[in-house]
């Protein structure tokens, strides 16, 4: 994905209202970086991709999955905790039929908790406002085009409510197990801008 990002005013702030807080000894700069390196440590797309493969393996848990994210994450040791309340996580699933691809619109939204840090080009405002106009055309700059006949649904993550894609199934893998199966997911699989 194409396109330029520039973060260097919301860092800025973020580090004085960090300054600020430390000089008011309302924050331990060093605890604040032991905090950030325990939660990006534990937040990995890895998670997401254990989910994703007992929910291609397992039929009750994939229907709580789609059902409520949020009571399913805890069987697969996530969570969408983290932050100072917890977001709502929807898991919208691909099939033959539909293909998902979620987007922050307004921000950079995400659900770092269960996929990591966000990648560059998600935040970038090139993909949040052409994802949602041009869907087919964005896929293609990821070299993926999921068919003519295929609907694309671009779901707009929010403050409250983040958005993952259970990506379909790869034909010819029913020998795999889960960690086989979940070594196949991908980050970009779990956004909806490539397949598994």
């Amino acid at each position: 994905m194409s396109g330029h990002h520039d973060d260097a005013p919301i860092a800025a702030q973020v580090r004085g209202l960090e300054a600020l807080l430390e000089d008011r000894g309302l924050v331990d700069a060093r605890e604040l970086d032991r905090a950030l390196e325990a939660f990006l440590a534990g937040s990995s797309p890895a998670g997401a991709a254990r989910a994703v493969a007992r929910a291609w393996t397992d039929d009750d848990f994939r229907r709580r999955l789609l059902d409520d994210a949020n009571a399913a994450l805890p069987e697969v040791r996530l969570s969408m905790g983290g932050g100072l309340q917890e977001q709502r996580l929807k898991v919208v699933e691909n099939t033959a039929a539909v293909h998902n691809v979620i987007v922050c619109t307004l921000c950079s939204c995400y659900p770092i908790a269960v996929l990591g840090p966000s990648p560059t080009w998600y935040k970038s405002e090139a993909y949040r406002s052409r994802v949602v106009r041009d869907p087919r055309g964005v896929l293609a700059e990821f070299e993926f085009d999921p068919g003519p006949d295929v609907e694309i649904t671009v779901w707009d993550a929010s403050a409250e409510s983040r958005y993952m894609v259970l990506p379909r199934r790869p034909e010819g893998t029913e020998p795999l197990d889960e960690a086989e199966l979940a070594a196949l997911v991908t980050r970009n699989g779990l956004i909806g801008v490539a397949a598994v």
